[in-house]
Parts: C-alpha cells; sequence; structure tokens
C-alpha cells in the first residue's frame, strides 16, 4: 500500500471508530471515495482530530506540526465540510465529522457523477452492514394532521413540533436523490424538500447551498413533501434537531437499505400506530400505494401490521375516505429516545463494542 494510500485508511479507521462507523471493504472502496475528498495531507491531519473542538494552535503543538500549514489545511477542510468547527476553549476549534449524516450530505455544492458512482460502489458493499447498527441514526416523525386530536405529542414526536423549536428554517436539494439520478436511477420524488433547522435567527443567510424559509415556509415545503409520500425522518434523539429528512425507499440511503437489502429497523419508529376505521373503509388500496414499508393489506377492508408500521402517517393523509388514523402505541411498545446525540452516540458506542476514550 502507497504512502498516500495508507493516509487514507488511517482517516477511514478513524472514522469507523466514531458511533456513526464507516465500514471498511475488502477492495478498499472507502479509501477511493475519501481520496476523491481530501489530499494526502489532508487526510493525515483529519485523522488526528478528536470529536471535541481543538483549536489549531493546539493541534499543531500536539502534533509537532507547523502552525500556519495546519491552519490552512483546517480551514480548508472546514469550507469543504469535510470537519466540523466552533467555537471551543481557547478560540476557534476544529474536530472530526461522521461520514454520514455529516461529510456526505456536506458535499451538496461540489457533487459529481464520478464521487456518486463512488459513493454507490461503498454503499452496496457495505451499508447492509452500517444499517444494521443500533439504535438507528433516524428516527421517524408524523405531521400532526395524521394523529388523533387531543394526543399528547411531545415536541420531538412530530415535525411541527421540530418546526416550532427552531428559529431559522431552510430546504436544500436531497444529495440522495442526486445521487441515484448520476448513477442512472432517477427518482421521481421532488428533489428540493431536505429540511434544516438552527436555534439562532437568521442563521443560513448567505448560505449558497440552504434556501432560507419562513417557519410558514417550512410547513409548506412539509406539506409538498407529505403529499409526495415522503416518510419525514430526524436525528434520534430528543434535543437538537436540525433537520428532518423527506425520504423514500428509492433513494434515500437508509431507507433504500430496508427496501434492496431487506434489512429490518433502519429507522426507529415513531410513538404512534396506524389504525383503521373499518366502517369507513372503502378497500380502495389506496393507503398501500404510499406504504414505504409494507405494512398495509387490504382484503375486504385495510389491515395494520403492527410490528412492520413506523407511524410514518403518510398512508393517513392519503386516504381520501378518513379511516385512517395514528394513535399512541402502548407505553411498553415505545423504544426510548435518546436524550441527546452525545447520548445516542455513547448507546452506539456501545453496542458496537467501541472504545471513544482516545477519540474524545
Amino acid at each position: 500500500m502507497t504512502a498516500e494510500m495508507k493516509a487514507y485508511k488511517k482517516l477511514a479507521e478513524r472514522l469507523d471508530n466514531l458511533p456513526n462507523g464507516f465500514p471498511p471493504t475488502d477492495d478498499g472502496a472507502e479509501l477511493r471515495v475519501l481520496a476523491a475528498l481530501y489530499s494526502p495531507e489532508e487526510a493525515d491531519l483529519a485523522a488526528e482530530l478528536h470529536i471535541r473542538l481543538e483549536t489549531a494552535e493546539k493541534l499543531s503543538e500536539r502534533l509537532g506540526l507547523d502552525y500556519k500549514t495546519t491552519r490552512d489545511n483546517l480551514k480548508s477542510m472546514t469550507k469543504r465540510g469535510l470537519i466540523r468547527a466552533g467555537k471551543c476553549e481557547g478560540g476557534f476549534g476544529y474536530g472530526l465529522l461522521p461520514f454520514v449524516v455529516g461529510i456526505y450530505e456536506n458535499q451538496l455544492g461540489s457533487f459529481t457523477k464520478e464521487f456518486a458512482e463512488l459513493f454507490e460502489d461503498y454503499y452496496q458493499k457495505t451499508f447492509t452492514q452500517a444499517l444494521k447498527m443500533q439504535p438507528p441514526v433516524h428516527r421517524v416523525v408524523p405531521v400532526n394532521e395524521s394523529i388523533k386530536m387531543n394526543m399528547q405529542v411531545a415536541p420531538y414526536e412530530s415535525a411541527a413540533g421540530v418546526i416550532e423549536s427552531a428559529q431559522s428554517w431552510g430546504v436544500m436539494d436531497c444529495m440522495c436523490r442526486l445521487e441515484v439520478a448520476f448513477i442512472g436511477k432517477e427518482c421521481k420524488h421532488p428533489v428540493d424538500v431536505c429540511m434544516v433547522f438552527n436555534p439562532k435567527p437568521d442563521a443560513f443567510a448567505g448560505s449558497s447551498d440552504i434556501k432560507a424559509l419562513t417557519k410558514e415556509g417550512a410547513y409548506a415545503t412539509l406539506k409538498r413533501a407529505d403529499e409526495a409520500g415522503l416518510v419525514h425522518c430526524i436525528s434520534n434523539n430528543q434535543r437538537g434537531d436540525y433537520y428532518i429528512c423527506n425520504c423514500c425507499t428509492c433513494a434515500c440511503g437508509v431507507l433504500r437499505g430496508m427496501a434492496e437489502q431487506g434489512i429490518a429497523n433502519v429507522v426507529a419508529s415513531s410513538a404512534f400506530v396506524n389504525t383503521v376505521d373499518e366502517g369507513a373503509c372503502t378497500a380502495c388500496g389506496l393507503c398501500m400505494e404510499y406504504c414505504q414499508f409494507d405494512a398495509l393489506s387490504v382484503n375486504g377492508v385495510a389491515a395494520v401490521n403492527r410490528t412492520k408500521c413506523v407511524g410514518c402517517g403518510v398512508c393517513v393523509n392519503a386516504c381520501q375516505d378518513e379511516a385512517l388514523i395514528l394513535v399512541r402505541r402502548p407505553e411498553e411498545e415505545i423504544k426510548p429516545v435518546p436524550a441527546s446525540m452525545a447520548e445516542w452516540g455513547l448507546l452506539r458506542a456501545e453496542a458496537r463494542g467501541i472504545d471513544l476514550s482516545n477519540i474524545l
């Protein structure tokens, strides 16, 4: 293995030691993905970063590197979405960013057919393994209209709650749908429905990739995604929900795993489950067309497979007879939602048998 590829292997191993994971392949597909994003020098430097932010001064001192060169490389990688950055003790710091969700999604402004093909090759070889990791990265949330009235709903349990918790709202193109289009499997669903949020006002002003929205615009985008039959997914935690992925089994990197590779539990279910008003149901079968989880059947009347139903509510809003509604699952069926991304990371690391002590 050349010195350059050793640098990418070192970074790949570092990324795989994050809770999110970055599984290796037999033929080095993950190294080719990284080589398309980082120079060997950048890969060497990124592989030394921790999860917690560290200033360029401290990092260069710790590694015995030239400060100016280190700072310039860190700034360049930050600008290209390859590492994370922000305020920390001592000034402005830099840290590791997971490949998904993180580095991959940040490539929207520079996405190419070549990179799409490299990623698809890697996806097909490893993401069966990645998507089986628990707890899931994503959690399904319904829109409020699909939930039975007068039902108590926590802010993190619905798409509306996520929107209401933000101070800035934005929308961007979906990387997953761009990727499948590049490889000749174009998805029929709308592309411009990837929603992002921020707790600070005017956070997306001046962004080249994110179109800033008002709160009303965010609700309109959510409605448009809902009408297109898309499943609303957020990060699997109670606090710090900064996006809503409007997903489908034909393009979404997560839901494709379920549809193409038969992987169960790729997303965490919502706290709700679909129910049928048999008196109102006309057995038209429209709900089956909208369900992406094969949770519905029709034999004289619609029936719900409670095990397969993730409580997304897509079929509820599509039902013209208003015969479907989401109700809250019994408490013993509702899986606990990690309080924060940090808690989620600790649970994932424990499930994977990862020691985070040398990477924090």
